[in-house]
């Protein structure tokens, strides 16, 4: 149905996402809906060179021979130079543009994860997501370095250990389209300037390297793919 409204609304030169859920379905849906001139595929996730060339033979088996294969997933020059010997045709590049080569970035994607008090997860291979509404929690020594972040249930926040403080996290910014936040710059300072306080030494580092705090998943309730 999503590849439908989108050939609908943009035509078959539009480009489909065809790694959402099964890479491979994925192509052969693509392909059945716009059929064999459609404009390109993307692949966003796993290792890009091997996909390719799986997505490559796939469409030339199809019969799509001329729809074009476009990647993209936190690509910099290094991972495009890697990829040059691949069946990738265009690059697609943001992270890297917005912050310039070797800049820390945070990785975020948006996930539903409940629909009217009802839980929905995806359960997809090396994308599952965990349903349910959620908060988070973190743990801090007295000194306020932070030990550890826990994502939990809603309303169900876990103990915390008696030598750890827990502060929550989740906290609402807007109600009903209102700000009902402070969102002013010497707020934004403060904060910025209290969360460095907060961090352990690693997180202080430079370089690229493991998670400077360690996040923690308490199982939330089975929701409906």
């Amino acid at each position: 149905a999503a590849f439908r409204a989108q050939i609908d609304a943009l035509g078959i030169d539009t480009t489909l996402l065809v790694d959402t859920y099964d890479i491979t379905a994925g192509v052969a849906n693509a392909i059945e809906v716009a059929g064999p001139a459609l404009g390109a595929v993307r692949i966003d996730s796993g290792d890009l060179g091997v996909l390719a060339r799986q997505v490559r033979d796939q469409l030339d088996g199809l019969g799509a021979t001329a729809t074009r294969i476009v990647v993209s997933g936190d690509l910099d020059e290094f991972a495009i130079a890697a990829l040059r010997a691949e069946p990738v045709d265009i690059y697609g590049v943001g992270t890297s543009v917005v912050t310039g080569s070797g800049a820390p970035t945070a990785g975020m994607v948006y996930k539903l994860v409940e629909v009217d008090g009802i839980p929905v997860e995806k359960r997809s291979s090396h994308k599952e997501s965990h349903g349910g509404r959620k908060e988070a929690t973190r743990l801090v020594k007295a000194s306020g370095t932070i030990v550890e972040e826990v994502v939990h249930p809603s309303g169900l926040a876990p103990p915390a250990p008696a030598d750890l403080v827990a502060r929550p996290l989740t906290i609402p910014l807007v109600r009903n389209g209102e700000p009902v936040a402070d969102l002013s710059l010497d707020a934004a300072r403060g904060r910025v300037g209290d969360g460095l306080l907060s961090l352990p030494w690693d997180g202080l580092s430079l370089s690229k390297g493991d998670p400077a705090v360690p996040t923690r998943m308490v199982a939330a309730r089975r929701g409906r793919a």
